[in-house]
């Protein structure tokens, strides 16, 4: 299975470059794809990506099994997304309206979704009026955090460097650095220590 996964990446190499090259988008050193992931770029925004970036977008790339291609999106004119270096993900989605900025070395379990937009107002005569003006906070996940596999990262918030955050959590207000954290709504759990 090894073989026919490098076989996929490597097939797959020049249409993934030809897809960040029409988004305007700097091709970065050492940046690894295993399958072709979504780029849904807004002409007028911002995207720089960092170097060693690995995107896992089929289900052979991970045991876990990506459920989707990785989408990477900006969808108004003035949205920014940042990624630092090394960073990694699989089979999840990044949505910026506003901004969101993700630090090095950052890693992303399987079809977990990052968003800094509520996508759709609250109240019903906003929505029936302007549904696609949902409210938008911008969100920062610094150095070194990981996220477990399912998890949702939504608007305003922001995950303190090397914190960890649990599979399938909702991580709805900011996390300090060097913590455990879960649930729905994600709470801190514990302080992380060198052993672990």
């Amino acid at each position: 299975w090894r073989v026919r996964l490098e076989l996929r990446r490597v097939l797959s190499w020049p249409m993934t470059r030809l897809i960040f090259a029409l988004a305007g988008i700097p091709w970065g050193h050492g940046w690894r794809f295993y399958g072709v992931p979504i780029v849904q770029k807004h002409r007028r925004s911002t995207v720089i990506i960092g170097d060693n970036l690995e995107l896992r977008s089929i289900p052979h790339s991970n045991a876990l099994g990506p459920f989707h291609p990785v989408i990477l999106s900006t969808r108004r004119p003035d949205a920014m997304l940042i990624i630092g270096h090394g960073f990694g993900m699989t089979g999840g989605t990044i949505c910026a309206e506003e901004k969101i900025t993700i630090g090095n070395h950052v890693w992303v379990g399987g079809n977990t979704i990052i968003t800094d937009t509520d996508f759709h107002p609250l109240a019903l005569e906003a929505r029936l009026a302007r549904p696609l003006d949902g409210a938008t906070a911008p969100v920062v996940i610094e150095d070194g955090v990981f996220i477990g596999m399912q998890s949702l990262i939504l608007k305003g918030v922001t995950i303190g460097a090397q914190s960890v955050i649990g599979a399938g959590s909702v991580v709805t207000n900011d996390i300090p650095p060097g913590v455990i954290a879960a649930g729905n709504p994600a709470r801190v759990i514990r302080q992380l220590d060198d052993r672990h």
